[in-house]
């Protein structure tokens, strides 16, 4: 082969290499670093809550519910059982389109626990967001899903972190509920999770948390704005929107939102085309983001945590095996192609080995993981494909969840 050709290959080789280390193990190795360099010369600030609850301030649980009669109840005992004065805390339903039992539940069971708002027609999550936000008037508002419950403590740690005034939005850990029972898609799901808590915490003590989970964040009441009605991930352009404007978000271990990993693979698989799918959207409608001359350290971790996972990376992954091919045939450095290539091999087949076992519900973490890793990166790639058949549409299919 042609030299020139072989040393072009060998540099989308390296290149591919080094973006694909680096957004999934670099990009946390080089933050842990960041961090702890940081706080060699920089102390965190501790703060407090005001001493008298009758100080603390009002705050909105605002829950969006489409056709969610089975967990109402649940929801509601959860939301009463916060250790936030009662009077204080006001929680409120947007039901927008549901047809199922989901309002009646709300008006008999729990009547003058919540308010209810509802209109008929359905919009979309995102609309439903916009149209209930207009009857807010708390100083803070928590969003978070009817099928997911927070932990006791969560609304005074939220309360807590907007102590600080460059707080401008809240986000809360998401954790999977993983029963023993559970297959890949819940496994797969909490160790992910896991992981991304890891470098949510990290990105939170360097600068900025880089985008918030609808399970549970919140705002400040002015800083939120209408987003366009088929915005896919409402909780990720509102909270990066709010950093555009000179805010942090701040990641609260102590305030988590609780459910249970998706039923299966399949229903998995609607979620993370959806998420990928939203991914692509946000960075077209974030593109301002990507200047770090405007936005500097939060442009950094924007594009490291996030960018390059929903872009790029996918693409570059799946080049490697096709690359690594032509380059051991080729004749240059075979024993550095040559391990790198039955490596590739090894991975590639833990991760069927996990897919297969995952279609006999045997559950196995140690080949669940390259099997998540892939298959989240195959639905990048489709996420594509669903952006375009959901232009202009706000509402999607929900993922059923795993039975607790």
């Amino acid at each position: 082969m042609n030299k020139t050709f072989i040393l072009c290959l060998e540099i989308l080789f390296g290149f591919a290499l080094f973006i694909v280390f680096y957004t999934y193990l670099g990009y946390g190795i080089l933050l842990y670093a960041l961090v702890k360099l940081k706080e060699l010369f920089i102390k965190p600030v501790k703060r407090s809550l005001p001493s008298l609850d009758s100080d603390l301030p009002e705050v909105t649980l605002f829950i969006t519910a489409f056709n969610e009669e089975d967990v109402v109840d649940e929801k509601m005992k959860n939301s009463l059982a916060l250790d936030y004065p009662a009077e204080k805390l006001h929680i409120v339903w947007v039901t927008d389109g549901s047809n199922d039992g989901t309002n009646d539940r709300l008006q008999t069971q729990w009547n003058g626990k919540s308010t209810v708002y509802f209109q008929s027609k359905r919009q979309g999550k995102t609309a439903a967001m916009t149209r209930g936000m207009t009857f807010i008037k708390t100083p803070f508002v928590v969003f978070t899903d009817a099928n997911t419950m927070i932990n006791s403590e969560a609304i005074r740690e939220i309360v807590l972190a907007f102590q600080n005034p460059k707080v401008g939005c809240v986000a809360g850990e998401k954790r999977i509920a993983v029963q023993s029972k559970d297959g890949a898609a819940a496994s797969g799901e909490g160790i992910y999770w896991k992981y991304e808590s890891t470098l949510k915490a990290l990105d939170t003590r360097l600068y900025s948390a880089v985008g918030a989970a609808g399970e549970l964040f919140a705002v400040r009441r002015e800083l939120f704005e209408p987003m366009e009605p088929d915005t896919l991930l409402d909780d990720f352009i509102l909270s990066l929107r709010i950093t555009m404007k000179g805010y942090i978000i701040a990641y609260s271990t102590n305030a988590y939102a609780i459910e249970s990993g998706s039923a299966n693979m399949r229903e998995e698989e609607k979620r993370k085309i959806r998420i990928a799918a939203g991914g692509l959207q946000s960075i077209a409608r974030l593109r301002p983001l990507l200047n770090p001359f405007r936005y500097g350290v939060l442009s950094f971790q924007y594009t490291s945590h996030r960018v390059l996972r929903w872009s790029v990376t996918p693409f570059l992954l799946f080049a490697l095996f096709p690359l690594n091919i032509v380059l051991l045939f080729s004749g240059s450095a075979p024993v550095f192609y040559g391990i790198l290539f039955i490596l590739q091999i090894l991975f590639y087949a833990m991760g069927y080995w996990g897919y297969y076992l995952s279609t006999k519900q045997i559950k196995n973490k140690i080949f669940f993981i390259p099997y998540y890793f892939l298959f989240m990166n195959v639905n990048v790639l489709k996420g594509i494909g669903y952006l375009k058949r959901k232009k202009g549409n706000g509402a999607w299919e929900k993922a059923k969840r795993a039975e607790s």
